[in-house]
């Protein structure tokens, strides 16, 4: 009889070297996206930017895209834990409608600062890699009761995590475009996104 594999204590670490190789090679990324911009950086370059071999590259991120999706994760990781531990009003310590405002417009930041980046992660055979919503949404559903009590509050959650990540959908969703996404429009999205919460909780 077949038996499912159940892996017993803790899983491997990995190993050092390979800890630093990934770390070296994102430092190079990063490098090269900020000197030559998004579509400059490829496997070969990376390669040869970071001092590596080729496979090395290839084994660590598997495709062109998978770089990006490597960049969007780390950065998302960070995000993450300035909203856990991060000075408020993004992190804990201020009132909870001030938290949702400052979380919204700093997610629409986060979203547009790295819409480059999420456009060449994209993968044909894997959903845009814009984030990760379902941090934003458990966010949303642990702040919201507590800035005003309403019904259906899970639903609610729901409707304003697609209110704040969407604009990078559809922005994703659009034909390729030269037009910079400025700090006009973080400003805008932002303003609209406070509109939204304070007077919902109202």
């Amino acid at each position: 009889m077949d038996r499912s594999v159940v892996p017993f204590g803790k899983p491997r670490a990995e190993r050092a070297d390979a800890v630093r190789n990934r770390e070296h090679l994102l430092r190079a990324a990063r490098e090269m996206l900020a000197e030559q911009g998004v579509d400059k950086v490829t496997m070969d370059g990376l390669a040869e930017r970071a001092g590596l071999g080729k496979g090395t590259v290839f084994r660590r991120f598997g495709t062109r895209a998978g770089i990006f999706r490597a960049l969007l994760d780390a950065d998302e990781r960070n995000f993450q834990e300035q909203v856990l531990s991060g000075p408020p009003p993004l992190g804990p310590g201020a009132e909870p409608v001030e938290r949702l405002v400052a979380y919204g417009r700093a997610r629409i930041a986060f979203l547009l600062d790295h819409q480059a980046v999420a456009r060449a992660a994209i993968d044909r055979n894997r959903p845009a890699p814009v984030g990760d919503a379902s941090v934003t949404q458990l966010h949303i559903r642990m702040l919201l009761p507590k800035a005003a009590p309403m019904p259906n509050l899970d639903g609610v959650a729901v409707q304003l995590t697609a209110a704040l990540e969407g604009p990078l959908l559809l922005y994703l969703s659009r034909p390729e475009t030269d037009t910079d996404l400025t700090a006009e429009t973080r400003d805008f999205l932002g303003d609209a996104w406070q509109t939204l919460i304070e007077r919902l909780v109202r």
